[in-house]
């Protein structure tokens, strides 16, 4: 299949590499021109606009774009409303707002431009292991781009979730449950690094994912992440938060549901930027080794 990417950050330069490389052909669009030379040496075709990267797209046009939640995708998205026409497809992968997600297919849907909200999860080791999709909006152009979904996805990694706005409220909760999976892996492992034996917290988390019920990919990535430095004394405990388990937690306030973990996880994250704990350099750690955030240095 042809289509647009709008957005070579850290998740969609690797997304455009892995649709190239599975035989799709991909028209870009970014406003900082240093991939460009990465993605044309992989197929791409660049372009200097928009309106350039349309104007080189067939007769049905599908346009993914991957740029931050926000302002960003709704400056995006007025552009393709004048841009597109009827029966074309936008996706939008980033990690919107589920709300507004639904306000973007209203807005799209008068023109007769389909709206797909596709949630996208997998972080900078995308390329190689697939990325989870959770995607919402009509059925109908759904299963037009699903060739799309199926390369970006490893096996069984794509689910068509329902109606407008679902795709990005189930990879809201997503992030949510993240947040305190991972706040919970951080404080048990401040707990060893207390404790008066000598573990070895590197190794714990390697034997942890054979056989383990608390196994998972997480523990592969704290593996990683003391590897080279296991005091993590380069990192400081200072934890961001992208949104979604903000929005999770809203959403479990409208739905009076006791998001107790969640909550207290994204709570713990706002605590860290006025503390300094092992518990939140590994959590800083963490995001940087599945999503390429940035991490605060010491000194």
């Amino acid at each position: 299949m042809k289509l647009g990417f709008v957005g070579l950050g850290k998740m969609g330069l690797n997304m455009t590499k892995r649709l190239l490389r599975n035989g799709h052909e991909v028209v870009v669009f970014n406003l900082d021109k240093d991939p460009y030379d990465e993605v044309e040496k992989e197929g791409a075709v660049t372009t200097d606009s928009l309106e350039e990267l349309v104007e080189n797209l067939p007769d049905r046009k599908v346009v993914w774009i991957m740029v931050p939640s926000g302002k960003a995708v709704d400056e995006t998205v007025d552009k393709m409303e004048k841009l597109l026409t009827k029966n074309d497809i936008v996706i939008d992968g980033g990690n919107s707002y589920f709300k507004n997600s639904i306000s973007h297919g209203k807005k799209l849907a008068e023109k007769g431009i389909f709206y797909l909200d596709c949630g996208t999860s997998g972080g900078v080791w995308g390329l190689e292991e697939g990325y989870c999709l959770m995607s919402g909006g009509e059925k109908e152009p759904s299963e037009y781009v699903k060739p799309v979904f199926e390369t970006l996805a490893p096996e069984k990694g794509y689910l068509y979730c329902g109606k407008s706005g679902s795709g990005h409220y189930v990879k809201m909760v997503h992030n949510g449950i993240e947040y305190g999976m991972m706040q919970a892996y951080a404080e048990g492992f401040e707990i060893m690094e207390r404790s008066d034996f000598d573990v070895d917290l590197k190794e714990v988390a390697r034997v942890w994912q054979y056989g383990s019920v608390i196994r998972s990919w997480l523990l592969r990535l704290i593996e990683l992440a003391l590897k080279d430095d296991k005091n993590l004394d380069d990192i400081k405990a200072y934890v961001e938060d992208s949104g979604e388990g903000r929005w999770t937690v809203l959403e479990a306030i409208e739905s009076a549901v006791p998001a107790n973990v969640i909550a207290s996880a994204l709570f713990n994250r706002f605590e860290s930027r006025e503390d300094d704990s092992y518990a939140m350099k590994l959590l800083a750690a963490l995001r940087n080794q599945f999503g390429g955030h940035e991490v605060k240095k010491e000194g």
